[in-house]
């Protein structure tokens, strides 16, 4: 059994091309469209089972009597744990299928939530959370592998951007979804409902899912799309230690903007995770008025995460930098502007949210990008879990720093916070203005 596990597990090895160029044209149309739709769908799905929690967050607190810096425990162990995941699994991602990986990792995230909603301690709280990102974070890496697999350098912005909408699909469903469960049947339904959804799902993306170009017979893409030699596209065979040395750790780029990823997401989970409690307390909103402004937050990060994407490929012909450092700055801006929006303009501060999901979801696209582009396609998935292990390692700070802020300080010190990690997260990204991202 064990054995048939690790055979599934493993990519695919690659097959003789032996289809005529009608036949990979028509193939490769078929699965990119079909990859395509299939990650979006599934990542959407993660989310389901991860974000419901923070439309929850305050129905349990209330129940329990916890603090903000109890709370905060909650999703700074869970966000550690998920930063190592998604280091981990992006290490394993570039030597695994990624239809079992991603399809498994849902089915186990969506069982860990049907047991978290019968949970009645802290303690449970802290350690099922815990286990659930340590699923969670096989998600993206099972993506970057089919991504950089399917679409060319040339491409991958706008495929990367397009992809990146399920992360505000995906967020902006359950916020509506989980805060109408939570108003109508209590937060423990905001956890089994979404689950079984996804334990659907699960099996589903095994239906739709498949490995690499090569493992089906057809080219890689960089042959199939740019007529790139042969020869110069990246030996997925190549040793593991090799690759990893020369494409991750001794690429000073990638570094540079895993590092920026550790503010960029303090800021974005920090606006997740803290938002409808934050709307509520500070700002006189109801739960429903909250899950409304998060939706929108969500959303906008579709079109800010493409336009990102689309500029820095047309305009600046990959150079991420530029684009990076513009969003931060609007983005600074607008995070300071919650300091003036009065309490109970639920318009206004609705608008705020969107123009910072428009603004945090560009940067928070262009460092995966970036990291995948830098360390090419042999050490993809592995850049991008670099990256998503600074980034989950500040969304752990985030997560105790804002509870015990909010508590000592107000939701003031929480912005402080968040605006001063924006300024720093922008520092970095500047240094990688003039950065080319090299041929895969």
């Amino acid at each position: 059994m064990l054995t048939r596990i690790s055979a599934a597990l493993r990519a695919q090895p690659p097959q003789p091309v032996t289809a005529g160029a009608d036949e990979v044209d028509r193939l490769y149309r078929h699965w990119r469209v079909r990859v395509m739709y299939a990650t979006i769908t599934g990542y959407a799905l993660f989310y389901f089972v991860r974000k419901n929690l923070s439309m929850a967050a305050k129905a349990i607190t209330d129940e329990f009597h916890f603090s903000n810096t109890q709370w905060g425990a909650v999703l700074s162990v869970a966000t550690v744990v998920y930063a190592l995941s998604k280091f981990l699994s992006g290490v394993v991602g570039d030597r695994a299928n990624p239809r079992y990986l991603f399809a498994l990792g849902l089915l186990f995230s969506a069982i860990v939530n049907l047991f978290f909603g019968f949970g009645a301690s802290l303690g449970f709280f802290i350690t099922m959370w815990a286990l659930n990102n340590l699923f969670q974070g096989t998600g993206v890496p099972p993506c970057v592998r089919l991504l950089t697999s399917w679409f060319s350098p040339r491409e991958i912005g706008r495929a990367w951007g397009l992809w990146n909408a399920s992360h505000q699909i995906g967020g902006a469903i359950i916020a509506v979804w989980a805060g109408w469960l939570v108003t109508h049947y209590g937060w423990r339904s905001a956890f089994w409902v979404p689950a079984i959804v996804c334990v659907v799902g699960a099996f589903w993306l095994l239906n739709r899912l498949t490995d690499s170009p090569e493992s089906m017979g057809l080219p890689a893409v960089e042959v199939y799309r740019e007529r790139a030699a042969a020869g110069s596209v990246a030996d997925a065979a190549a040793p593991f230690w090799g690759v990893f040395r020369q494409h991750i750790l001794g690429n000073k780029w990638v570094w540079v903007v895993s590092a920026a990823n550790f503010f960029v997401y303090i800021v974005r989970i920090g606006l997740l995770d803290w938002t409808p409690k934050y709307l509520q307390e500070a700002k006189g909103f109801n739960l429903k008025e909250a899950g409304w402004s998060l939706s929108g937050f969500e959303l906008a990060g579709i079109f800010g995460a493409y336009a990102a994407g689309w500029i820095s490929d047309t305009v600046f012909k990959g150079r991420r930098g530029p684009v990076s450092v513009g969003f931060m700055l609007l983005l600074i801006a607008c995070v300071a502007s919650l300091f003036f929006v009065p309490r109970g303009q639920v318009w206004t501060m609705a608008g705020v949210f969107v123009a910072l999901g428009f603004f945090v979801y560009g940067p928070q696209l262009l460092i995966a990008v970036a990291a995948a582009d830098f360390a090419t396609k042999a050490a993809a998935s592995s850049a991008v879990g670099l990256t998503g292990l600074f980034g989950y390692l500040g969304a752990s700070v985030c997560g105790v720093a804002t509870g015990m802020l909010a508590d000592r300080y107000g939701w003031d010190g929480v912005l402080w916070f968040y605006a001063g990690s924006a300024v720093i997260g922008a520092g970095l990204l500047a240094t990688t203005w003039g950065a080319r991202t090299p041929e895969r």
